[in-house]
């Protein structure tokens, strides 16, 4: 089963106390900032995450699947994830060292505690 922007507001909602207008407000909101972020070639990275990257692809030759015949593929934009090891390490079982651990929350803590006095 796939995460929709329905379950992340749904989420923020709940977490939260926001209303539910409120929590599709910040879900869209967020979403359209990294959007426009990598719209304009930009590499997003949110901590504890991972990394959007904007690669480009060289012009290359191909193939076209139905009559075969040989064609040039134009260059393009493409964009890549990389998660963090944190997320790795939570992916696989969660055998995360205590050091990145503790490293993790305290990061997480600074971010809620600047948020409460509105930094």
């Amino acid at each position: 089963m796939s995460l929709t922007k329905a379950d992340i507001a749904d989420d923020i909602s709940n977490h939260l106390n926001y209303p539910k207008t409120q929590s599709v407000e910040v879900t869209e909101t967020l979403l359209e900032v990294i959007n426009r972020t990598l719209a304009n070639g930009e590499d997003v990275l949110i901590s504890g995450f991972g990394r959007f990257c904007v690669k480009n692809k060289e012009e290359r030759r191909g193939r076209n699947p139905q009559t075969g015949k040989e064609m040039m593929l134009g260059s393009r934009r493409v964009v890549t994830f990389k998660c963090s090891g944190v997320l790795r390490d939570r992916i696989n079982g969660g055998n995360m060292s205590d050091d990145r651990l503790n490293d993790y929350h305290q990061k997480k803590e600074k971010i809620r505690s600047q948020k409460n006095m509105g930094i």
